[in-house]
């Protein structure tokens, strides 16, 4: 279906809004085509339109079809249900924003004053009042009653917490594939439809699931993402074009100052992240292979060393955009890599390729957090010496300098993916899921026919590294 009546098409404002809202979700770029497709009509030219729409005719809108993948990022669950109990068990009403750490904390500290509870003190043996104490605050509860609530506001406590570092979590993973897209104010990006455009295309091509595959990662520059850019040429609002993609083509339109502060921007990322994957490093990880090992928390280390990765890619890049690279003469954090699931190592070696080698770089050199709290010292030198040793270019690996632009990819259609392997039918793609198939674990019993029966009828497009393609 296409809108030829203006009557029955969205208004502009409406469709931006929505272009907005995917910035923090994970919509596939043909749906955003088909949105751009929407938002610029009437100020396309012939050509234009027929590239948005080659990609655009693959939307869903258009197919009336259906995906098993996602088109949002897992959110943290909120306080709602601890909060409900709270509020039974003292029996009054707080107002209290459930998915905010801080309100909910603040909820915990009002409920707590009618019992003498405080969030800095949760111990249950330490902390809690004994009768003197309690009927010297006035805690007009039994015994019994006090406990259950001391427990209650503990559990609040830890809630508020765990919401909290959840949500910090989530906000690396969009910055590791959005940049500080999520983070643009509704009116500015509705302000400038055609930079909002490209925002939106480029943010959902960044963030297309990976692929196994030998051939490495597609470039998320493809025609569609170059041909909005050049829409943004005769003068668009390039400050917010730069929080989604630090390159010399957009950050040579912004000022000294408007560079500097987008380097701090993302030095504040890159540290943060670094002091995560610290917390999350499993020291008997062998940093040669990077093999995931039972009970590694591999999705959460991945998505911060995807953060860290293009947070440290955009502080280079704006670094060399201010002509200050001679800083990495003095400290050089390296590249943080991911986690590797063994069948996929195998595979590459099985293949010619072996162990990525920047990896051997990774090993070779301090961990990043150590290097970024000074307690380890990282130079220039040491990271070309051991990309010499691991026979890579330095600057063109992306190690001492921002990696060179690769060629502008042409637009496919996002394939259905089950753990990385492309499967051609997407209610296929749902049950094989649904079984475990691919996922690393032993199919459910129950759907082991269904299962072999999918695999046994072709169902399998994309290339398949596991041996054993039940598992």
């Amino acid at each position: 279906m296409t809108f030829r009546d203006d009557r029955t098409r969205p208004p502009r404002r409406k469709i931006l809004v929505e272009l907005h809202a995917s910035l923090d979700r994970r919509y596939r770029p043909e749906d955003i085509a088909d949105l751009v497709l929407q938002a610029l009509d009437g100020r396309l030219s012939r050509r234009e339109r027929v590239v948005l729409d080659r990609a655009a005719r693959h939307a869903s809108r258009r197919q009336g079809g259906f995906s098993s993948m996602s088109t949002d990022y897992a959110r943290p669950v909120g306080g709602a249900r601890q909060v409900a109990v709270a509020t039974r068990l003292f029996e009054r009403a707080v107002e209290v924003d459930p998915e905010d750490p801080e309100s909910l904390l603040e909820f915990a500290a009002t409920m707590g004053r009618e019992i003498g509870w405080t969030p800095g003190r949760t111990d249950f043996l330490a902390d809690r009042l004994n009768r003197e104490a309690r009927d010297a605050a006035g805690v007009d509860v039994s015994k019994r009653q006090y406990n259950r609530r001391f427990r209650m506001l503990r559990r609040l406590a830890a809630k508020a917490d765990t919401l909290g570092a959840e949500h910090d979590k989530r906000r690396l993973l969009m910055a590791g594939v959005t940049g500080f897209g999520a983070d643009i104010a509704p009116e500015r990006f509705a302000a400038d439809a055609d930079a909002a455009c490209f925002v939106a295309y480029y943010t959902a091509r960044r963030k297309v699931r990976r692929e196994f595959s030998l051939s490495g990662r597609e470039n998320p520059f493809d025609e569609i993402a170059s041909l909005l850019l050049d829409r943004c040429r005769a003068g668009s609002d390039w400050w917010m074009i730069a929080q989604v993609r630090a390159a010399p083509d957009v950050l040579g339109h912004l000022t000294e100052q408007e560079r500097g502060r987008l380097l701090g921007q993302w030095s504040a990322v890159m540290r943060h992240s670094a002091e995560l994957l610290r917390g999350r490093w499993n020291p008997h990880t062998e940093r040669t292979t990077m093999i995931v090992k039972r009970g590694d928390d591999s999705t959460t280390w991945n998505n911060l060393a995807v953060a860290y990765n293009t947070a440290r890619a955009g502080w280079l890049a704006c670094l060399a955009s201010l002509n200050a690279l001679d800083l990495l003469d003095v400290a050089c954090p390296g590249k943080a890599m991911r986690l590797m699931a063994a069948d996929l190592v195998n595979w590459h070696s099985g293949s010619g390729g072996g162990v990525d080698p920047n990896t051997a770089v990774w090993a070779a050199l301090p961990p990043p957090w150590e290097v970024l709290d000074g307690s380890a010292i990282c130079s220039r030198a040491d990271v070309e010496a051991a990309c010499r040793t691991a026979q890579l270019d330095p600057e063109r690996s992306g190690w001492t300098m921002p990696a060179p632009a690769r060629g502008v990819a042409v637009f496919r259609p996002t394939p259905e993916l089950v753990h990385g392997v492309s499967i051609a039918d997407p209610v296929w793609a749902a049950l094989l899921r649904r079984a475990g198939v691919f996922s690393g674990k032993h199919v459910k019993p129950e759907m082991i026919a269904d299962a072999h029966r999918g695999l046994a009828s072709g169902v399998v497009a994309g290339d398949l590294p596991a041996r054993n393609r039940d598992r």
